[in-house]
């Protein structure tokens, strides 16, 4: 009987492959980076094609760790960046064209076309989403429209459309499916049919026949023919926000869970209840286990956070490493004053201003590099208190205790001011790779490798725990400075 799972976690940088015993340890992984493209200022794309080299080069690394054969996976998950948009031949599977990186805000000159008569919320009745650079039905209008032959192939229906989770279960599968949580980030799904909606691919001029079939986020969608894992059911998809939802185990409504990854990403389960914001947040479908109506939940997506200590490093040389961040804001008690609001593409959750821009704010002849360390981490923090506030409001449920997961969480500096600035306890869970384990747990319940959510939630634990120690005056001054520099970056570039 076979005793692990797989599963692939394709992110915005790299793509990895973990194997998971039944209690959730790792027990083998490889990861690898992939190169990021930017041919012009806000445009950001990835090479489809090497996505799925990397994939199978991690999926083969992984499994030689352990010396691991096919029969010894119950299942295989995935997991993905959401919203980067692919095209690709029907026959081939040859891109048309490098993928839009989910951060790509190409699409801008749209926004105002389509929000002219009925605004941003044009389509929020049926998505749960705003008009904005972020969503993938844009994306796909702009490659109809500017690769060369794109438009008529669509219609002849000889390309396909996914995001990656579709591109990589085509690959691995010959099947072109996705599943509801990542379909309910195209900006073209119904939230209350779970279909493609005819209205909205009439407003965006998108064919239907180039869009794959939506099933639910646990079922058997067929079985990989990739030689290292052949034969294996591929049986779990989750957008990695919502996978890392399961991971958590935040299965009942009021559950809410923050990855610090690329981005920043906090979602509170509203259970089968489709809640509307008033204040700046998605609504998304959370996750639909087979033969279930689907769970929603509310999203604060901020677009920049771990990314802007890469962007330090890589851009700047302020370190060499991205862990190095944290040793370099310990030589300082504090920011000095500078408070950094990374709007590189635009502000996302609550704001949604695609025309801001990043900016560093409060500097003195004072400041030092270490300081701007600090107010580099800071943003993160600062910009997770704006989300959960507004979530609060929008669900009338507080959010007692914050869970954790993601790259950043290993930085206590970070975790130790989320608490000061939240005034809430933050937990960080015994397994830290919680996107990755919730795709494994999604195709574990599909295939009878797990029995219920009781059996997963009966293994979460708690790895450290960190309790707000700031005092209320400082906090507060602290989050009006950081208001009053996230205002000097409304509007940077005119409409």
């Amino acid at each position: 009987m076979a005793e692990f799972i797989g599963a692939i976690d394709q992110g915005t940088t790299s793509t990895r492959f973990l194997v998971f015993d039944r209690a959730g340890r790792i027990v083998a992984s490889a990861q690898k980076e992939h190169q990021q493209i930017y041919p012009q200022p806000g445009w950001v794309e990835h090479d489809p094609a090497e996505i799925w080299f990397r994939t199978t080069e991690v999926i083969a690394e992984a499994m030689d760790q352990r010396g691991l054969k096919p029969r010894d996976l119950a299942a295989l998950g995935i997991t993905n960046q959401r919203e980067t948009t692919v095209l690709w031949n029907r026959w081939t599977g040859k891109p048309l064209a490098n993928a839009l990186v989910w951060q790509d805000t190409r699409v801008a000159d749209y926004i105002p076309e389509f929000s002219r008569e009925r605004g941003l919320d044009r389509f929020r009745a049926q998505t749960g989403l705003p008009l904005a650079t972020y969503f993938s039905g844009l994306k796909i209008r702009w490659l109809l429209d500017h690769v060369p032959g794109a438009l008529q192939q669509a219609e002849a229906g000889e390309i396909l459309f996914g995001n990656i989770d579709t591109f990589l279960l085509w690959h691995l599968t010959g099947l072109h499916v996705t599943d509801c949580t990542n379909a309910s980030r195209t900006q073209l799904m119904n939230l209350e049919t779970l279909d493609w909606d005819p209205e909205l691919l009439s407003a965006f001029a998108i064919p239907r026949q180039i869009l794959p079939e939506i099933r639910s986020s646990s079922e058997v969608y067929g079985t990989a023919t990739l030689e290292a894992v052949e034969g294996v059911p591929v049986a779990g998809i989750l957008g990695d926000q919502q996978a890392a939802l399961v991971g958590q185990t935040c299965f009942q409504a009021g559950e809410a869970k923050n990855t610090y990854g690329t981005g920043c990403f906090l979602l509170m389960n509203t259970g089968r209840e489709i809640v509307q914001s008033h204040y700046g947040l998605l609504t998304t479908v959370a996750f639909q286990l087979k033969g279930q109506p689907a769970n929603y939940a509310l999203e604060g997506s901020v677009a920049i956070t771990g990314a802007l200590v890469q962007w330090i490093r890589d851009n700047f040389g302020l370190i060499s490493t991205s862990p190095e961040i944290e040793s370099l804001a310990r030589l300082v008690e504090d920011n000095g004053g500078v408070y950094f609001v990374p709007a590189f593409s635009g502000l996302y959750a609550p704001y949604w201003k695609h025309n801001a821009r990043g900016v560093i704010a409060g500097l003195t002849r004072y400041s030092n590099k270490s300081h701007l360390a600090r107010a580099v981490l800071e943003a993160t923090a600062f910009q997770t208190r704006e989300v959960v506030e507004a979530i609060e409001k929008d669900s009338g449920v507080p959010v007692g205790v914050l869970r954790t997961d993601g790259g950043m969480v290993g930085n206590e500096l970070l975790m130790q001011f989320q608490a000061d600035i939240l005034d809430r306890t933050v937990v960080r869970p015994a397994v830290k790779e919680t996107t990755a384990l919730g795709a494994a747990y999604a195709a574990g319940l599909a295939t009878g490798f797990y029995a219920s959510v009781e059996e997963l939630r009966a293994q979460w634990s708690v790895d450290h725990t960190w309790k707000p120690q700031m005092d209320a005056e400082r906090r507060e001054r602290m989050y009006g400075f950081w208001k009053k520099a996230v205002t000097r970056s409304f509007d940077w570039l005119e409409e």
